[in-house]
């Protein structure tokens, strides 16, 4: 099977970033490294890799807390990015930014001060049948804790969220609606204007999981209309352990903390602590320092290419992709909403997707396999799981072609 010619936009220059990010100049068994796991952890550049090491090489000391230059250094670096990531997704104030390990953290966070002390008995929480673990099993232990409901909008077969569903479930006992952005498992774009809207006009408030939406297109939270928005370094070139929670100032300033420790209080005595003001009231510890100067460093970098444009690239390599896997025969694409990201999940005929991603692996191609944490979407679709090639704006249509090439001499050692 010939590759077919792809679409490359003239004013994307993928080997220039190409040569950015070390870790792809290398082979696997003997083969050149085709990494197609950005949705589970995308690649770091050498700006980000260069920041990280500039401040434990120059800078490193605990933040907030000391008069000395180092101290001064890494708080000003370290609130810098809290700058930074404002901007990014236009927030109005530092003060609604609040670093976190990640997604998963940031959920949690608006689950156990924001919905658990204002839920009880007959109240609902209205998630999706589309979601990753980390926006299911927060509401269900909140559910646990307090005796509310946990009512999920049916998807598809395409994999879409059903609007019409939606709109029947919510109501006056629904408390929260929390939606993911994009789906990590078939890469279904959620429509999330169109369900936000709807919830505004029954007073409930929204939480977004945006992990897998920041990295790929410009994100803004106002104009969403969103109460929380959340997302992880991780999978938009910055380092793990590092996220970013969202919340309108309003909301936030009236939630208890989430975690008591040092540089969340403003003084301490046996008998009373009063707490920080925001964003810190949410910030105890000692943070993540490298991590959130990664993530300022990161934010910059896809900042330099513009997300505008590598929302368009990545929809070309979606676009061949689908084209290339759909050819091979005994190959069924999962998830086939109008509107995706650049991820293709598909199943092989008489092949466990576990076997698919070992032997591409031998090929040098990284694919994720398994159910993505999202077991209830694999249960919808009556499979055990999936393989998930998912792209970035460092791939090139080339590698594509080795994914279908990998994909074929799968099925004739295995079929």
């Amino acid at each position: 099977m010939s590759a077919r010619p792809a679409p490359r936009p003239s004013s994307f220059d993928v080997a220039a970033i190409r040569r950015d990010f070390p870790i792809l100049d290398q082979k696997i068994n003997g083969k050149p490294l085709v990494y197609l796991d950005n949705a589970a952890s995308s690649q770091r550049p050498q700006q980000v890799l260069d920041a990280i090491t500039h401040y434990y090489t120059h800078d490193h000391a605990n933040v907030h807390r000391g008069v000395h230059t180092l101290s001064q250094r890494a708080t000003d670096a370290y609130e810098g990015t809290r700058e930074i990531v404002r901007q990014f997704i236009n927030a109005r104030d530092t003060k609604e930014i609040i670093f976190v390990r990640g997604t998963t953290e940031a959920v949690n966070l608006v689950a156990q001060s924001f919905v658990r002390p204002k839920v009880g008995p007959g109240d609902e929480i209205l998630i999706s049948g589309l979601e990753h673990h980390a926006n299911i099993v927060p509401w269900q232990l909140v559910c646990e804790q307090t005796g509310a409901s946990l009512k999920v909008i049916p998807i598809t077969q395409s994999g879409e969220v059903d609007f019409a569903a939606f709109e029947k479930l919510i109501g006056p006992r629904t408390k929260l609606l929390a939606l993911a952005h994009v789906s990590n498992a078939l890469g279904t774009v959620v429509p999330v204007e169109k369900f936000i809207a709807v919830a505004r006009q029954h007073g409930v408030p929204v939480l977004l999981d945006g992990a897998q939406a920041v990295p790929h297109g410009k994100v803004d939270v106002r104009a969403l209309g969103c109460d929380f928005y959340c997302f992880s370094s991780h999978k938009m070139v910055g380092p793990t352990g590092m996220g970013i929670l969202y919340g309108r100032q309003a909301l936030l300033e009236a939630m208890p903390p989430w975690q008591g420790g040092g540089d969340m209080i403003l003084s301490v005595s046996f008998e009373k602590t009063t707490y920080n003001q925001l964003p810190w009231k949410f910030e105890a510890g000692t943070p993540n320092i490298a991590g959130t100067i990664g993530l300022g460093a990161a934010i910059r970098y896809l900042e330099s290419i513009g997300l505008e444009r590598i929302a368009a690239y990545e929809h070309e390599l979606l676009v061949y992709a689908t084209q290339r896997v759909q050819e091979i025969p005994g190959v069924r694409i999962i998830g086939t909403a109008p509107q995706k990201a650049a991820v293709v999940s598909f199943v092989m005929d008489g092949i466990h997707p576990h076997d698919i991603g070992t032997i591409l692996d031998t090929e040098g191609v990284a694919i994720r396999t398994g159910h993505h944490c999202a077991m209830p979407v694999m249960d919808f679709f009556r499979i055990p799981a999936t393989a998930r090639a998912s792209m970035s704006f460092y791939n090139t249509f080339e590698e594509v072609d080795a994914l279908a090439a990998a994909l074929e001499h799968t099925r004739k050692v295995l079929g």
